[in-house]
């Protein structure tokens, strides 16, 4: 009764992961949906009494294969735009022939599934264990097979890196560079703090906050009692007002600091 349970629900998730990762526009999002897919394989190997299946399905399909995909996708790219300009000519005509091919061997497959006979897992597991079944059926009868897909695999991961890369017209700036041209340009002064807003090169300018307001911690006082005493006040009544604030406050403390 667990079994059958088991079953049913893995298979409306895996099936509909699997209609997902088909029709979502989104490549990452249709490598996640075939992790589930295969994830659901890998619980349905092991509800059937196959642990190395399962194990296998994890660690070299769910694990290794999936982070290749991803791995091709993220170096070819997963924001660039559709193009529907047929580069290659007849394209369309062989795509259908494929999908036409595909489809015959997934009605193949239904049919060999439900008027096929039965062989059972004692039958299949005769010569000596499941494991070494496996091992024959992969390297006799589908050893073919089983390079081909490697070949595809490996194919893919090199046309991936071939179609990201990139020549290097110009040698990389160095932290040197930047700093001899920052020196030389208009703005020699070091960045603004984290969390502030510089709106100008010069040091009696208050940055400002996140939230708009502004900081009047960042002008040193003595610069802001410099420029209220000679009219050195930016046209910005919220700057000016800051200036004012900061020079006021550095009058307050004066006399404290000279008691002190």
């Amino acid at each position: 009764m667990g079994e059958t349970i088991t079953f049913w629900v893995l298979a409306v998730v895996s099936v509909g992961a699997a209609l997902g990762m088909v029709f979502n526009r989104k490549a990452v999002y249709s490598a996640l949906m075939l992790g589930t897919v295969m994830l659901c394989l890998a619980v349905l190997y092991a509800v059937q009494d196959a642990p190395f299946l399962a194990a296998v399905q994890i660690i070299v399909y769910t694990g290794a294969i999936m982070m290749l995909f991803l791995f091709v996708l993220m170096l070819v790219g997963v924001d660039s735009s559709d193009s529907f300009v047929e580069t290659l000519k007849g394209q369309r005509f062989w795509a259908i022939i494929a999908g036409l091919g595909f489809l015959a061997l997934i009605v193949l497959a239904v049919g060999n599934a439900v008027f096929g006979s039965q062989t059972g897992l004692a039958q299949a597991t005769a010569q000596g264990g499941y494991i070494r079944s496996i091992a024959l059926l992969l390297f006799t009868k589908y050893v073919f097979a089983f390079e081909i897909t490697s070949a595809l695999l490996i194919t893919a991961a090199l046309g991936a890196m071939v179609l990201a890369h990139r020549e290097k017209l110009t040698d990389k700036v160095t932290q040197k560079d930047l700093s001899r041209a920052r020196f030389l340009g208009d703005h020699p002064s070091p960045l603004p703090g984290p969390g502030t807003y510089a709106r100008s090169n010069a040091i009696d300018m208050p940055a400002l906050l996140p939230d708009g307001s502004v900081a009047e911690s960042s002008v040193n006082r003595y610069i802001a009692r410099y420029d209220v005493e000679h009219g050195h006040l930016p046209e910005d009544p919220k700057l000016a007002d800051a200036i004012k604030h900061r020079a006021e406050a550095d009058e307050e403390s004066t006399p404290n600091e000279v008691t002190k």
